[in-house]
């Protein structure tokens, strides 16, 4: 969520990712580098080994979040939420990938469209804008549903904006969808039963 979109290096966790490892034939090393009459391998060239793999890695990774790739994610589930008259349909980002890619790469949305971040804890989320073509406005809200505060964003920047208090939801939206509807901090969203508990 954004290194990515998303939530910021504060509130974000990447996948862990293990070190390349050699594959393993199933002999013990030792046996492994003397029973095929083959001298042990140099630190020199496991080390240009693994600047290989590393490279190839890269590649394959920086392929993986680019423009097509975006595009070629499943679909996200989607919730209806309600700011007054307004009606919004926002696709929820409810785990560590999902809100880490964040809207990253999207050309445009769609009329009342946007995403909901969705946090299993409160806690002060921040929120940045590598990779993320479209400026937004982001607003933080708390469990009862209501607007804590509100920040725009300008593309393919990587200032952070954070919750004014600890909150565990986020809506992105096109950025002055809310200003437009004079929705501000204090401003009360509603969505499905359940969502939103009223202090």
């Amino acid at each position: 969520m954004n290194p990515f979109h998303g939530p910021s290096r504060e509130s974000s966790r990447e996948p862990s990712r293990e070190p390349s490892r050699e594959p393993f034939d199933g002999r013990p090393a030792a046996l492994a580098a003397t029973g095929s009459g083959r001298r042990p391998p140099r630190p020199a060239d496991r080390l240009r080994q693994t600047l290989r793999i590393g490279a190839a890695a890269c590649t394959l990774s920086l392929a993986a979040t680019g423009p097509a790739a975006a595009q070629s994610q499943p679909p996200l589930p989607r919730v209806e939420l309600q700011a007054g008259i307004h009606l919004i349909r926002a696709e929820v980002a409810a785990n560590d990938a999902s809100r880490a890619r964040g809207l990253m790469f999207r050309e445009r949305l769609g009329p009342n469209e946007g995403m909901l971040f969705a946090f299993q804890e409160k806690g002060r989320q921040c929120f940045w804008m590598r990779n993320t073509l479209i400026p937004l406005s982001i607003a933080f809200i708390d469990d009862d549903g209501s607007i804590v505060n509100i920040e725009d964003m300008a593309p393919k920047t990587e200032d952070s904006h954070c919750s004014a208090q600890p909150v565990r939801y986020a809506l992105e939206m096109e950025q002055g969808w809310f200003g437009k509807r004079g929705l501000k901090a204090g401003a009360r969203l509603g969505g499905p039963k359940g969502m939103f508990s009223p202090k």
